[in-house]
């Protein structure tokens, strides 16, 4: 039945708690918790990198690079206008710093890990055996039955 039909049918106490317990199923299903523990900890990673920027990466450009107030006092200045392109420097570095990090853990260090586990060879069970041992003892004896036809592996 349509799910729509069916919440139109029933009492509007009843729609209340039949959307209510729906909610429910959707908000504390695994994936939902998992990814909100995700945007979390993304934020406060975002915040360190945001930090590690602004605090100690750009201002040693700074110091490097000529200028009166470090990274933050590069403008150019058209028809009296400010452009701060030194904010937005710091920015894409801070951006940068985040996409690699990024990279590095989700598609290295996270694809190691998933290499790892599927080279790690998990010993059959007794069933898997005995399914194993029939599987073969029927391909050999259709193998007999029929000697101008071979068995394909699939």
């Amino acid at each position: 039945m349509d799910p729509l039909k069916r919440l139109e049918s029933l009492e509007p106490a009843k729609k209340a708690f039949s959307l209510l317990e729906e909610f429910k199923a959707f908000a504390f299903r695994g994936n939902v918790v998992d990814l909100a523990v995700g945007v979390i900890i993304g934020a406060a990673f975002g915040k360190i990198v945001d930090s590690l920027v602004k605090n100690v990466i750009m201002p040693i450009l700074g110091v490097i690079l000529p200028g009166k107030q470090g990274y933050l006092g590069w403008k150019l200045i058209i028809n009296g206008k400010e452009i701060p392109y030194g904010i937005f420097l710091g920015e894409l570095v801070n951006f940068t710093i985040v996409a690699f990090a990024l990279f590095l853990f989700i598609v290295k260090f996270l694809g190691w890990i998933m290499r790892s586990r599927k080279e790690e060879t998990v010993p059959m069970t007794k069933q898997e055996e005995l399914l194993t041992e029939i599987r073969d003892l029927v391909r050999e004896k259709v193998a007999k039955a029929e000697p101008d036809h071979p068995v394909s592996d699939a």
